[in-house]
């Protein structure tokens, strides 16, 4: 029963920025399927009780949350962020990334997103004004909730 028990997927998030509705989302299909989720961030944060629901309160600082993400996680694992570089070490660890969009990162198109940000990065430093995502919206959601129902069907039970 052991060996069982650790073959169990979690689901993680990068909760600081993680939007409120996605939560509620992974709160439900927590409960639902009775997969362990934890959040983490770096701010108090107000979970559902649930015994397959948990938070995990880091210091403050640049990364702190991701790096202990990836520290904890799992081969296997389930991590949901739009933060590129933790979705990247997720990745290289054998997890799975998704971000609050619905837009799973992969081996294929984690390359290319880690040469956008950089190259953003790049452009705001010299002062260009970038802009930030859009709101996330009704399509957002729903295009989340279908991609994470997909997944936990073909990787639970």
């Amino acid at each position: 029963m052991a060996d069982r028990e650790k073959m169990i997927m979690r689901i993680w998030v990068d909760a600081d920025a993680c939007p409120n509705v996605i939560k509620e989302i992974l709160f439900r299909a927590a409960e639902r399927l009775h997969i362990p989720l934890i959040l983490v961030a770096n701010s108090f944060l107000r979970t559902p009780p649930s015994p397959h629901i948990s938070s995990i309160r880091v210091g403050a600082g640049l990364d702190v949350a991701d790096n202990t993400i990836v520290r904890k996680m799992e081969a296997g694992d389930l991590v949901i962020t739009a933060d590129i570089p933790l979705a990247s070490a997720v990745i290289n660890q054998g997890g799975h990334a998704l971000n609050p969009r619905g837009e799973f990162y992969s081996r294929e198109n984690i390359e290319e997103r880690l040469s956008m940000r950089n190259f953003m990065d790049e452009l705001r430093d010299t002062g260009v004004n970038t802009g930030g995502p859009a709101a996330l919206n009704q399509k957002d959601r729903q295009a989340f909730a279908n991609q994470l129902d997909r997944f936990l069907a073909r990787h639970c039970r």
